[in-house]
């Protein structure tokens, strides 16, 4: 219970604060929550996991102070909204991408979802991303726009890739994860209103995802090929989440990919729209 209120009393600081150091505490409260959850079963696996997370976000947020540092130093502002320091933009870009998970700094998140429990890695794909999304949605005018292309075009690439050859769901859950991220931050810069949406819609599909593997404890694709027995209804329904967490026709998660695609054309950005959506 603590830990939990410990994410959500992170969470909160780091989306409500204007000052670039309470927004870089917020991070570091939800950093040090989610460890003992990660590592709550003691197995090895789980320790590397919890110590692949802590070192990669330590990292990540040490890059973060350096970047509000930076700025501070050059425009003397500690407003988070007043990111206006190039230097500073790409530094924030290559901080928050490694805290995300973004390509290419994507390598500790498959690892670490793979030793997590299912709530845990619920948390880690979901409530987690949230702090360092909305630091995106703040200084989203200021961003460098080459930059998060490339790292888009790559996330949602190596996202559909890599989880090709995959057998654990949980691999391919943070694959996907990873997917998705690169089309929330491809039109960030254009419009910050439809990475939030997709954003929502994705939390929901993969908490449905998540509580239905927890619920019929399912772990391995091998496994959930015999599964279906045992709650038909329920298997059923996780299809359907699947197919629309794939993006789909006429299900929900069509709706943001379509609306990115519709708005990255308005902004003449037909070959990287085109690019994502292969």
């Amino acid at each position: 219970l603590i830990f939990i209120a410990s994410l959500m009393l992170g969470t909160a600081i780091t989306i409500s604060s204007k000052h670039w150091i309470m927004a870089w505490a917020g991070l570091e409260i939800n950093t040090l929550a989610i460890l003992p959850l990660i590592s709550k079963s003691h197995h090895p696996r789980a320790i590397e996991a919890a110590t692949k997370y802590f070192l990669t976000q330590a990292t990540a947020s040490a890059l973060l102070l350096f970047s509000s540092m930076t700025n501070a130093w050059q425009t003397g502002q500690w407003d988070i909204t007043q990111l206006s320091h190039p230097v500073s933009g790409v530094i924030l870009t290559s901080a928050i991408a490694m805290k995300l998970g973004l390509a290419p700094f994507h390598f500790w998140f498959p690892e670490v979802l793979q030793g997590s429990p299912l709530i845990t890695g619920l948390l880690l794909s979901t409530v987690m991303k949230l702090p360092p999304i909305a630091l995106l949605y703040m200084t989203s005018h200021s961003l460098n726009p080459t930059l998060l292309t490339v790292m888009a075009i790559l996330s949602t690439a190596l996202g559909g890739w890599m989880g090709l050859n995959q057998t654990q769901i949980r691999k391919i859950l943070a694959f996907s994860s990873i997917s998705h991220l690169g089309w929330m931050a491809i039109i960030i810069i254009y419009n910050p209103k439809l990475t939030l949406l997709n954003f929502y819609l994705y939390t929901m599909m993969t908490a449905a995802v998540f509580l239905s593997l927890n619920s019929i404890k399912v772990l391995k694709l091998s496994t959930l090929m015999t599964a279906w027995t045992k709650i038909p209804s329920l298997n059923a329904m996780l299809l359907l989440t699947l197919l629309s967490l794939a993006g789909l026709p006429p299900l929900t998660g069509f709706l943001p990919k379509w609306l990115i695609i519709q708005e990255l054309t308005k902004q003449d950005m037909a070959p990287a729209a085109t690019l994502i959506s292969l």
